[in-house]
């Protein structure tokens, strides 16, 4: 790989990562300096140049959503302006993704703001993991590689040598990514009917397959609150489940997600670090975090080098 026209900005979402896919690709993080004025307003300056540079910048809108997404905006607009030949935005974990049609009236479709928002910012490409919903991709007007994080999480599954296992899907909604995992992991498939009263409330309703005397995986893009999880694992065990493990990309866990985990029978929960953990949760025993950088990092090289990243997208 050339490495002499390509560039990786961070914005401070999660700085590790980016140092993470860097050491992968053997490249440095590019210099930007970010400080803020006294009113909160963000300042920005891209201290490399970059005129004809193949340039990627790295961004998870993550807490606090709104700070990281302007960041990331600024940051597209700067290198725009600076005549950076090719602006890809790498987002490893979209906020704003859940609110991804009008399904009920006077609603807005934030996930096609933050797309729109991205594009006038800049960005020629987006590279993102795991979207809340596949459609999002139609949202942009330029190219989208939508990664997943099921081959890095399988290859940690497969070492735990879990006996009978089935996965489960914690809503109808999620049933294709947990028919991925089972297939690659020569598992059942089982599904938690449940009905949501009001955002971040989840009221599992029943399980639909057999799960007793069995070892369950539920398999989510997310976890927020965890009360969808953790309602999950505790229905899975009444209906006579030996242990529950819980696997996701995206460890938001916001608001009582630590309590709710640490009091529910879940025996482990697997997640990516396209959201930098906080120091309780990297503290949790039950919380075990893979990195996803060789991942990006190898989409990062295959779109510098166009060459066909397909082989990433199963």
């Amino acid at each position: 790989m050339d490495r002499s026209r390509i560039k990786v900005f961070s914005g401070s979402a999660n700085r590790k990562l980016a140092e993470d896919i860097c050491a992968k690709l053997e490249v440095h993080v590019s210099d930007c300096l970010i400080k803020k004025f006294s009113d909160g307003e963000i300042w920005l300056q891209v201290n490399e140049n970059v005129r004809g540079a193949d340039v990627f910048v790295v961004q998870s809108t993550c807490t606090p959503v709104e700070y990281h997404l302007m960041e990331l905006l600024l940051m597209m607009d700067a290198l725009r302006r600076a005549s950076a030949k090719r602006i890809t935005a790498v987002l490893p974990y979209y906020g704003y993704a859940r609110q991804d049609r009008k399904d009920k009236p006077r609603v807005p479709i934030s996930a096609k703001l933050v797309a729109s928002l991205i594009v006038t910012a800049g960005a020629h490409r987006v590279l993102s993991l795991d979207l809340h919903a596949a459609q999002i991709q139609g949202f942009f007007d330029i190219p989208v590689d939508h990664l997943f994080a099921a081959p890095v999480m399988v290859d940690y599954i497969n070492t735990l040598n879990l006996q009978n296992l089935t996965i489960v899907s914690p809503d109808p909604g999620g049933v294709e990514r947990a028919r991925a995992f089972a297939k690659r992991l020569d598992g059942q498939l089982a599904i938690i009917d449940k009905r949501r009263e009001q955002a971040n409330v989840a009221e599992v309703m029943h399980v639909i397959g057999n799960v007793e005397g069995r070892t369950c995986m539920i398999v989510d893009d997310m976890a927020d609150t965890a009360g969808t999880l953790v309602k999950s694992a505790e229905a899975l065990m009444e209906h006579g489940a030996t242990a529950v493990y819980g696997c996701c990309t995206h460890a938001v866990l916001s608001g009582p997600a630590l309590d709710n985990i640490e009091g529910s029978p879940l025996t482990e929960l697997v997640v990516g670090d396209s959201i930098p953990l906080q120091q309780r949760a990297r503290d949790c025993g039950r919380i075990r975090q893979l990195s996803v950088a060789p991942l990006l990092a190898q989409a990062i090289e295959s779109i510098h080098e166009e060459t066909s990243i397909s082989r990433l997208f199963d």
